[in-house]
């Protein structure tokens, strides 16, 4: 069963506070800013090089700042659901990002405006080391049902996935992977730990290096070792 999916992404430089300046990461703002988009570029290739994913879309407050994401053949709409790129609050920098929830039931209404049966997925955008064949192993796990994949940690939620035209009912933030299992979605249990591996902290990206970061993260890190 094919799977839309969803991947909300702020602005890069106004993403990964927790991340600026840590050990391994760079220091300088452009810098900083590079590494997250680089995260979300070998998330996007990862999943839209996976068996069952149809589509995806990403939504965000800052489409003009994400425009080179469309090079890996998914959409971009703003934080309205619109493919324009004049209607977000922070394209040029400012501004506060919509919240992650409320971007989700946005790309929601639109894949579901296309195709009112579709299975809806949310995907977070900081998972370096993303293999396809671990998102496929999820898709397949899930059998249609409405499920998740917690973190590595057991706390958190990166991957949400719907029934076939059913609500998604994101319930991201703090505890997210507790909130998901008690509004009644399936913790899926397989190990995936590529998929588990999202990207907070230093300490997150050290464990990602261990599994084998993407080509652009790669990238980014390794101009840290150049002078600013």
């Amino acid at each position: 069963m094919a799977v839309d999916l969803i991947v909300p992404l702020k602005e890069p430089s106004m993403g990964k506070s927790r991340l600026r300046g840590g050990p391994g990461c760079p220091e300088s703002d452009h810098r900083h800013a590079d590494l997250v988009l680089a995260l979300a570029f070998d998330t996007l290739r990862a999943a839209t090089a996976t068996p069952g994913v149809r589509r995806v879309l990403v939504v965000t407050s800052a489409p003009v700042a994400l425009a080179a994401l469309r090079e890996l053949g998914v959409d971009v709409v703003n934080e309205n659901g619109e493919h324009g790129e004049n209607g977000g609050t922070a394209q040029h920098g400012g501004g506060a990002d919509i919240g992650l929830n409320a971007a989700l039931r946005t790309g929601e209404r639109v894949l579901r405006a296309e195709d009112p049966q579709c299975v809806v997925g949310a995907l977070q955008a900081d998972l370096p080391a993303l293999r396809p064949d671990e998102l496929a192993t999820a898709l397949a796990e899930a059998e249609g049902r409405r499920a998740f994949i917690a973190d590595r940690h057991g706390s958190g939620t990166t991957l949400l996935l719907s029934a076939p035209g059913q609500r998604l009912d994101p319930r991201f933030g703090p505890g997210s992977a507790r909130a998901h299992t008690l509004s009644g979605a399936l913790p899926l249990t397989a190990p995936l730990p590529s998929l588990r591996t999202d990207v907070d902290t230093p300490g997150d990206l050290d464990h990602a290096r261990l599994l084998g970061l993407g080509q652009c993260t790669r990238t980014v890190l390794d101009w840290t070792c150049l002078p600013s």
